[in-house]
Order: C-alpha cells, then structure tokens, then sequence
C-alpha cells in the first residue's frame, strides 16, 4: 500500500502537535502543583508569624519563611527527633568555648520555643517526640529582653 505525500504531511503535523500539547499539558500540571504548593507554604509561614508574634518573638518575613520552610517545614521537621538533631541543639547549648573548655549551660527556655512553634505547624505529628527530648534540658529565665 502506497501513503501519499499529502498524508505524511498530516501525519508529521499531527505528531507535532500531538508532542506539543503533552508538553504543555505537562507543564501546567506542574504549574498547578506548585502554586498549590506555594498557597500552603503562605499560609503555614502566615500561621508561624501570627505564632512568634504572639509569643513576643520578632517573626521574619513571610518570604524568608517560606524560602527556608517551604510547605513542610524543611530541615527542621526532616530530621528533628533524630541523634545528629539531638547532638546539634546540645552543642548550641553552651559556653561558647571550643574543645576542652566547652562546657554546657542552664539556657533560657525561649532558645527553644521558635522550633516548637515551627513543629506545632509544620510537623505535628513529631512534636510530642521533640518535646521529651526538650523536657530532660534544664532551662531558667536567664536572658532579659
């Protein structure tokens, strides 16, 4: 059977736009997502300004919040029970001496606050196993404002 020139023609087009509308079919999919995605990550660093606000903490921008944050909380709801995230509160929870001199403190409790605020909407679902973890430092009102 002989195809003729004409209809190679129209299958060429078809094909062409066939690929360009999965393209931008695509595309949009995307798109879409990601301004979904963007709508919850305002709305979550809204919440968390509302939160640091009213508990007398200065809030960064929602731009920040959001770079940082995202809609999932990003490093700090990764890993936050974990032994590295453990290791690394403790260690910023002293003298400020390096090797053999570093020693740890009786910190004020509000050093912690801002990562329970930002677990409370961010990952509730891990702030329960963050706030044992909380519970066994020893804290005192020992920063002024």
């Amino acid at each position: 059977m002989k195809v003729s020139v004409a209809h190679k023609s129209h299958l060429t087009i078809y094909l062409i736009f066939g690929v360009a509308f999965l393209l931008l079919a695509g595309t949009a999919m995307l798109t879409f997502s990601g301004a979904h995605q963007s709508r919850e990550a305002d709305a979550k660093a809204d919440q968390l300004i509302a939160e640091l606000t009213a508990a007398g903490a200065h809030a960064p921008s929602q731009e920040q919040i959001v770079r940082v944050l995202g809609d999932d909380g990003g490093a700090v709801c990764a890993n936050a029970g974990e032994a590295l995230s453990r290791g690394v509160l403790n260690s910023q929870i002293t003298n400020g001496a390096a090797g053999p001199g570093q020693r740890p403190v009786i910190a004020d409790s509000r050093i912690v606050q801002g990562q329970l605020l930002i677990m409370k909407i961010y990952c509730p679902d891990q702030l329960a196993a963050f706030q044992e973890i909380v519970n066994d430092l020893e804290f005192d009102d020992v920063a002024t404002q």
